[in-house]
């Protein structure tokens, strides 16, 4: 079952900042603010498009064995997918998990706020 996952919005250079200030002890973390953060509110929309929420129902919902599957599935090329589900993995929104020579998407959080 997927979690919902807090995001937030901060420009790059105001983040890096932060997180400087968070490496040097001058800022603490609190444990309510958002754990995946985008540098605009295009980058966000673009990651979470209706397409792509489209596509985190469905892995959930069918639970592909593969990204050849869940290209099946969804009409999309397997290339496209790995592409946008790369980048979804590195905000901690689903996980490309080896098994064998393929690839298994789930999903991690399919619920954001």
């Amino acid at each position: 079952m997927s979690q919902v996952l807090k995001i937030g919005i901060m420009p790059r250079e105001q983040f890096q900042e932060r997180m400087l200030d968070v490496a040097a002890g001058r800022t603490k973390v609190n444990k309510d603010e958002p754990k995946v953060w985008f540098s605009s509110m295009k980058s966000l929309s673009e990651v979470l498009s209706d397409n792509n929420i489209r596509l985190l129902k469905m892995i959930e919902e069918t639970q592909p064995k593969t990204l050849k599957d869940l290209a099946e599935l969804s009409g999309r090329q397997v290339s496209n997918l790995s592409r946008t589900l790369k980048t979804m993995e590195r905000y901690g929104i689903v996980e490309l998990k080896r098994v064998s020579r393929s690839v298994e998407p789930i999903v991690k959080a399919s619920q954001f706020s």
